[in-house]
């Protein structure tokens, strides 16, 4: 237990020193830009003296070092800064988006743990045979299609062609469509999962198809094992010796593809919201990117560094439950 704290307040620290790297980055890239932010902040027609006043008071007039250690302070504080074209503060308007970009990403590794486990554990099992044929050619197709054209496609197919599902849009978010349980309504939640199914189905089945083929292999490899076959010997039902411990030990490539495959869908998800308009952090960023509205556009960059730090820190903690060795690094 000890090694574990001591591995997991290494990587916190580790975590720290990435967080401040990004911040920095951030920081720098606005301060390379060419672009006058105190002009995006005024109007087109405002005249100097109004733009000068506009950079007083960003700060933008002080040394580099101090505009750097005011922002660094700032966002350790949760201040973000205000956008350029609204006028209204960062953090709240990247937190609304970002839950939802959150509810898209854990649902579409939900999706792909739920299908790839049981195919994986099942082709191991039972190659060459039918189960095993199967489970390769949908791993193959899915690796093999681009989630954005499979989106339009599945919105083409169930949306337009035969109107069984929605096309776009997030009516109601998740925690407000349970909260509407305790009202004894249900609709705000079948109007959720509705909504849900085609942009789950498009974001996690590349997933479902690589983790299926790392499942795959791994359960093989252990199948293969002496202690497994050690298992059998001493009649171990083969439901146990499959799931219990062959499917354990064979884990962990699994685990670091869900926790880097977490990130990448957090920061990478844009063009399936641009697909199913899907009010997220990508979204979000590509309009403010198309307005040069800096503050945003930093603001997103240090939400998605952080939530890489935080996704790989979980997943380094998994670790070490799955293999006690890894406390010990």
């Amino acid at each position: 237990m000890a090694n574990v704290t001591r591995f997991l307040a290494k990587r916190l620290g580790q975590g720290v020193f990435v967080v401040w790297g990004v911040i920095t980055a951030v920081f720098a890239l606005r301060a390379l830009s060419p672009t006058n932010p105190a002009r995006l902040a005024a109007s087109p027609d405002a005249p100097v003296e109004r733009v000068e006043a506009i950079a007083n008071e960003l700060g933008l007039n002080a040394p580099i070092y101090q505009q750097y250690v005011n922002y660094v302070i700032g966002v350790a504080q949760g201040d973000l800064g205000y956008s350029y074209i609204t006028s209204t503060p960062v953090a709240p308007q990247i937190w609304v988006r970002m839950a939802a970009t959150m509810e898209l990403a854990v649902f579409g590794i939900l999706f792909a743990l739920v299908l790839s486990i049981p195919l994986g554990v099942m082709s191991s099992t039972r190659r060459n045979e039918l189960p095993d044929y199967v489970a390769n050619l949908s791993s193959l197709v899915g690796v093999s299609t681009p989630n954005f054209w499979l989106g339009i496609m599945l919105v083409l197919l169930l949306s337009v062609q035969y109107n069984v599902l929605p096309t776009s849009g997030r009516p109601v978010g998740f925690l407000s469509a349970v909260g509407s349980l305790l009202a004894l309504n249900v609709d705000p939640l079948l109007s959720w999962a509705i909504h849900m199914i085609l942009p789950t189905v498009a974001l996690g089945t590349y997933l479902m198809a690589l983790m299926t083929r790392l499942t795959r292999s791994g359960m093989i490899e252990e199948l293969g094992k002496p202690y497994v076959k050690t298992n059998q010997a001493k009649g171990l039902p083969d439901v146990l010796n499959r799931y219990k411990h062959a499917l354990r030990n064979s884990l962990a490539p699994v685990v670091t593809v869900v926790g880097l495959q977490l990130g990448r869908l957090i920061g990478g998800s844009v063009v399936i919201e641009s697909v199913f308009a899907w009010p997220g952090i990508g979204s979000l960023f590509i309009r403010a990117v198309n307005t040069a509205d800096w503050p945003i556009i930093q603001g997103v960059l240090i939400v998605v560094g952080i939530a890489y730090v935080i996704v790989n820190i979980g997943v380094d903690v998994v670790y070490a439950q799955l293999d006690p060795r890894v406390g010990v690094s």
